[in-house]
């Protein structure tokens, strides 16, 4: 199984994310040319390599009309407090910025969202920018006590964060790894002094996002995870863990812009994990009174929590009651987290667990030349069974694009 693990033993920033992918991409200045023209207003990306302790990585910068992250830029008008990124004295490279409000426009979240609706990348890496953006939103509405739609974000910085994270999605598609995992996280200790004043390690927002993620402080003092780092980590992270065993076929050193007496960077490294039987929990539920679109939205929730299916069945209830089956299949060890969302965003009352043990088959993606163009296949194999099937996205957009129907791009594909 095609397995990503991020080793963030202090820390993690979107830049420095970006950096260690960037290493595991078999073309990184093509991939650097494209992610400079997705469409992200001002903005050039660049990487160089970095040494630290005697360790060489890569550093990531990001210019914004041929401007980089300086100090001064981190000057704030106190009257405009209604933004997403704390603007910290950060330990990681160009995270959150500001310019003071006489010398940049703001923009809302729904002016972003207009924004990365726009890009030139796959409808998969836009929603994976939204869902990070929402996660950061909703911490730091949550921080400030103010609602979501009235966050603001600065011009300046914020298109760096956007090329941070959208870089970020962008390499993870283009990676295709089956798993995701990461370390617990370091987020270092002390206080930190920003435009809100002085802030505890980790900073508010940092520490929601990252709740129900294991993290640990230590004998550094600083920051050491951002909450574009933190909201990256959540998003993509199946678990959170030390490294399984792994076949690596290459690692990744993502460099921070600061020094500390340990090497500050994140290490990615991907590569094969033998298949096993997983031990996965069955969580069920019957339902009687929700509408269909409330099913389906928390369905959806619980898929993008990490469950690995979520799934319905019309059922027979007493005293003659039509209801519905709710069923969630996770890893164990996201049982606890959806236990909790099911009883958030369902009505019901009581949960029934059974335990399981899955069996599946690896799987592989390889890019096949049709007469259409390039499409990712996916092969499964083991137990003596091998089965092909090219990606539902790819034929879907195929078939838009020529005017087909699916069935017939899948028929000529084969």
């Amino acid at each position: 199984m095609k397995t990503l693990y991020f080793e963030c033993n202090m820390g993690a920033a979107g830049d420095m994310l970006m950096a260690a992918l960037l290493e595991l991409h078999d073309d990184p200045k093509a991939f650097l040319h494209q992610l400079n023209h997705v469409g992200i207003p001002g903005v050039k990306v660049t990487a160089e390599p970095s040494a630290k302790h005697g360790i060489t990585g890569t550093h990531v910068s990001v210019k914004i009309n041929g401007k980089e992250e300086s100090p001064e830029m981190h000057s704030h008008d106190h009257e405009h407090h209604h933004h997403d990124h704390h603007h910290h004295e950060h330990d990681h490279a160009h995270e959150h910025h500001d310019h003071h409000e006489r010398e940049h426009n703001h923009g809302s979240y729904s002016d972003i969202e207009h924004l990365i609706g726009h890009l030139n990348v796959s409808d998969a890496v836009k929603k994976n920018v939204l869902s990070i953006y929402n996660l950061i939103a909703e911490a730091e509405s949550h921080a400030h006590g103010v609602p979501v739609h009235q966050i603001h974000f600065h011009e300046v910085g914020e298109m760096d964060a956007v090329a941070d994270i959208v870089g970020v999605c962008m390499l993870i598609e283009a990676l295709a790894p089956d798993v995701i995992l990461a370390s617990p996280v370091h987020v270092g200790s002390g206080h930190v002094r920003c435009a809100h004043g002085i802030l505890p390690v980790p900073a508010p927002a940092t520490a929601f996002i990252l709740k129900d993620v294991p993290m640990y402080g230590g004998d550094i003092h600083g920051e050491l995870c951002t909450p574009t780092g933190a909201a990256i980590l959540k998003h993509f992270a199946n678990d959170f863990r030390s490294m399984p065993i792994i076949k690596i076929n290459k690692i990744g050193y993502g460099m921070g812009k600061k020094d500390f007496e340990r090497t500050n960077c994140v290490r990615a490294f991907i590569g094969e994990t033998k298949t096993v039987n997983n031990v996965v929990s069955e969580l069920s539920c019957n339902i009687d009174d929700m509408t269909p679109e409330a099913i389906a939205f928390a369905q959806q929730l619980l898929f993008d929590a990490g469950a690995l299916d979520v799934y319905t069945m019309p059922i027979g209830m007493k005293k003659g009651r039509t209801g519905i089956l709710f069923t969630c299949m996770c890893n164990h060890n996201l049982r606890d987290k959806m236990v909790k969302l099911i009883f958030k965003h369902t009505t019901t009352l009581g949960i029934r667990e059974s335990i399981s043990r899955r069996y599946i088959l690896e799987r592989t993606f390889d890019e096949v030349q049709t007469e259409y163009g390039t499409v990712k296949v996916k092969t499964s194999h083991g137990y003596g069974v091998t089965k092909s099937k090219p990606e539902y996205e790819d034929v879907a957009k195929i078939a838009k694009d020529n005017g087909v129907s699916f069935s017939e791009v899948m028929s000529k594909i084969k």
